[in-house]
């Protein structure tokens, strides 16, 4: 299932902006129109639906060319979201990702999401072309575990998906998936493309210079990978989203078809200080001057997009 939004309220400003603060996240799509501006006062909706809970294997499924240094950065992304195997320098990847347990406490849920890095899939032949629809992209996805599973699908820099970079950055999701016992499950599925050689303006901000809007230097990538870097970001916010509002009904502010979500809620801003045209202020590599506010295993630093924060109505940020 998929669906796409758009803010309608005209309290929001600076429609330019919306084409590159790119953190517009919702059920189904990480939207190119987005908004620095933090929610005031408004607490997401709790919809009584299913929250993502239990032992879930995190799977990457990789169409088309990506170099192994490429693959690590997010392999080792997913690997710093548990807390189990935490960085040991602060502010870290687990301690970002902690603000989602948020939600499961004010559903008064007894449950909890315990995410791992599963299986890799290569597709490195572009079975399916160089062109993709939705219905691909859900194809695509059923190639991981098809219960207590969020499948990743990464295209790469020369794969075109159909509304990427017009109107999306990425997309999340669910569909059927496995039948035990004559019971069927459902599997989260989210799709990330790599947006360096088609729109690094605006899925790669800001490790890229933005076609529209207020303009800026673009801040140099954490892991010397801007269309990766970018995909990262998109990435988590698409998680988060899944986490809160996998199957549609979960947490979320506004139209069913067009929701808010976890990290839509506060797009544009990564760190304190952020306004339309400017991240906030990030920490700053000494040695390579790459932007960051995150630790991850491996020595990995990542920029992490702000999430809503459910008990306190704000956006929440590391730095």
């Amino acid at each position: 299932m998929s669906s796409s939004f758009r803010l309608k309220s005209t309290h929001f400003i600076l429609k330019l902006f919306l084409l590159i603060s790119l953190c517009n996240v919702c059920f189904a799509s990480r939207k190119l129109t987005a908004l620095v501006q933090e929610p005031q006062g408004q607490l997401l909706q709790y919809h009584k639906g299913a929250l993502l809970s239990g032992k879930i294997s995190v799977n990457l499924i990789w169409y088309g060319k990506f170099k192994p240094s490429q693959r690590a950065i997010v392999s080792d992304f997913i690997t710093s979201l548990s807390s189990s195997t935490p960085s040991k320098t602060d502010p870290s990847v687990a301690k970002w990702w902690k603000t989602t347990e948020k939600y499961y406490h004010l559903a008064n849920s007894k449950k909890s999401l315990s995410l791992s890095l599963g299986k890799q899939v290569l597709i490195e032949n572009y079975s399916l072309g160089k062109s993709l629809t939705q219905k691909q992209i859900v194809q695509l996805a059923s190639k991981g575990e098809q219960k207590d599973a969020i499948n990743i699908v990464l295209t790469a820099s020369d794969v075109a998906v159909d509304g990427f970079c017009v109107n999306r950055c990425g997309t999340h999701g669910s569909s059927k998936g496995a039948i035990i016992r004559g019971k069927t499950y459902k599997f989260a599925y989210i799709w990330v493309g790599n947006s360096e050689t088609q729109c690094a303006g605006y899925c790669a901000w800001p490790f890229h210079q933005p076609i529209y809007g207020p303009q800026s230097p673009p801040l140099v990538a954490p892991n010397n990978d801007v269309g990766v870097d970018g995909m990262v970001i998109n990435l988590a916010s698409l998680l988060a989203g899944t986490a809160t509002n996998p199957f549609g009904n979960g947490y979320y502010q506004g139209e069913a078809d067009a929701p808010l979500e976890a990290a839509s809620a506060c797009p544009g801003v990564y760190a304190k200080g952020a306004y339309p045209g400017y991240a906030g202020d990030l920490l700053v590599d000494k040695t390579t001057g790459a932007s960051y506010n995150a630790h991850g295993t491996n020595g990995r630093k990542y920029v992490l997009p702000a999430l809503y924060d459910p008990s306190t109505s704000t956006c929440s940020t590391l730095v």
